[in-house]
C-alpha cells in the first residue's frame, strides 16, 4: 500500500457516498502488509480498490449491474474503444433530442441491461446518481444537460475504463454480485476488509434497502472475523449525530470533515464527519 499514486483515479462509475475526496484518508489510515485479499463487500464505484490497487482483491456488491460493468471490463467486453464509439453516437442522439432520448435510452437498459446503457445514463442522469425502484428499475431522471457528452467529457471516461481494464489485467481481481454476508464468509486470516455500506438516510435506495439491523448486524459481523477491517460511516452532521456509530474497545474511530455534492435534495448536501471504525492493531500509527 505504500505504492499508491499521488494522483487519485476515478472509476467510469460514479454513485451517490464516492468516497474519490475520502481515498487517502482511507489508505493513510490502515496499517496493512498486503498479504492475502483486499475484500470489499460493497464495491460500489470502485474508487477505494482502484486506488489501493492490490495485487489479489474480492470485490462485491448487491448491484448486479455495477458488477455487470466491472466483469465486462476484465472480460474486454466493454473496451476503451467500445465505450468512445458509444458514447459518441448516442451523445448526439441525446444532444439532438434531450430527455426524450434518455428515457428511451432507460426503458432500453430497464427491459435489456447492459453496461453501455448504464454507464451512459450513470454519466447524464440527475446528479450522477444510481437509484433503482422496488421492481429494480433504475429510476434516476434526467440531468438537463444534453450536450453532456463534448470531445473531452468522453475522452475522460474512455481513459477511465483503459486505466481500470490495466488495473485489472495486471492484478488478480474477482468480482461478484452478491450479498455482504456471503462474501465476509471467505475472509481469511491475511486479508484485509473494507466496508462501505449504504449510510442510512442516504444511499438506502441505492439498490435495495439497509436498515439499522443490518448495519448493527454488519459491525457484529465484522468483528467476528479473523482479519482486519475498516469501516465507512458517518459520525456526525451539523443536524445529528449517527447513533449507529460503533463504541468498543475492539477498535478505534479516525474522522475526517468531508462534503457531500452527489445527492437528490440539497439536505442531502452539507459538511460530514466521516468516520472510519479500524479493528485495532490495523490502524497506523
Amino acid at each position: 500500500m505504500e505504492d499508491m499514486v499521488e494522483r487519485i483515479k476515478v472509476p467510469p462509475i460514479k454513485c451517490q457516498g464516492i468516497k474519490t475526496k475520502l481515498v487517502r484518508f482511507i489508505k493513510d489510515s490502515i496499517n496493512w502488509t498486503g498479504d492475502g485479499r483486499w475484500i470489499e463487500p460493497f464495491v460500489g464505484s470502485g474508487v477505494v480498490v482502484l486506488n489501493i490497487a492490490p495485487q489479489r482483491a474480492l470485490l462485491a456488491d448487491i448491484n448486479v449491474h455495477v458488477i455487470r460493468v466491472y466483469n465486462d471490463i476484465s472480460i474486454g467486453q466493454l473496451t476503451p474503444d467500445s465505450v468512445r464509439s458509444y458514447l459518441e453516437t448516442h451523445g448526439q442522439l441525446l444532444s439532438k433530442f434531450g430527455d426524450q432520448y434518455y428515457y428511451e435510452a432507460r426503458e432500453r437498459f430497464n427491459s435489456k441491461p447492459n453496461s453501455h446503457d448504464f454507464i451512459f445514463l450513470n454519466r447524464c442522469c440527475f446528479n450522477g446518481m444510481i437509484r433503482f425502484n422496488a421492481k429494480g428499475a433504475f429510476n434516476v431522471p434526467f440531468g438537463k444537460k444534453p450536450d453532456r457528452f463534448r470531445p473531452a467529457y468522453i475522452t475522460k471516461i474512455v481513459n477511465q475504463v483503459a486505466y481500470l481494464a490495466s488495473i485489472v489485467r495486471n492484478n488478480e481481481w474477482t468480482f461478484k454480485d452478491t450479498d455482504w454476508r456471503k462474501t465476509l464468509e471467505q475472509a481469511r486470516k491475511e486479508d484485509f476488509v473494507y466496508a462501505d455500506p449504504p449510510y442510512i438516510g442516504r444511499h438506502t435506495d441505492y439498490y435495495n434497502e439497509w436498515s439499522e439491523k443490518d448495519a448493527i448486524d454488519l459491525f457484529e459481523c465484522l468483528k467476528s472475523l479473523p482479519c482486519g477491517f475498516a469501516l465507512s460511516t458517518w459520525s456526525y452532521n451539523r443536524y445529528r449525530s449517527n447513533p449507529l456509530l460503533p463504541s468498543d474497545e475492539s477498535v478505534s474511530i479516525k474522522t475526517f470533515n468531508h462534503f457531500y455534492h452527489v445527492g437528490p435534495t440539497e439536505d442531502l448536501r452539507n459538511p460530514m464527519v466521516e468516520a472510519l471504525v479500524i479493528r485495532r492493531g490495523f490502524e497506523s500509527i
